[in-house]
């Protein structure tokens, strides 16, 4: 099950940076014994840049 910040998380990635659902999907399934390694696996995979990244952190920071 998703906690809210995750949910908060995923609507980020997908309205904010247009990550492809499928790649969200594809990272949850690769992260789902540790739900906040979800960025590093979305970059690791190139599924997002360097600079998404970033952005992913800031967002993470202010929530």
């Amino acid at each position: 099950m998703k906690t809210k910040t995750q949910q908060r998380l995923i609507k980020f990635l997908v309205e904010e940076l247009a990550v492809p659902g499928d790649s969200v999907k594809l990272a949850l399934r690769h992260s789902q014994e540790n739900p906040t390694v979800l960025p590093m696996v979305l970059w690791k995979y190139g599924l997002i840049n360097l600079r998404q990244l970033e952005k992913i952190w800031d967002w993470a920071e202010n929530v």
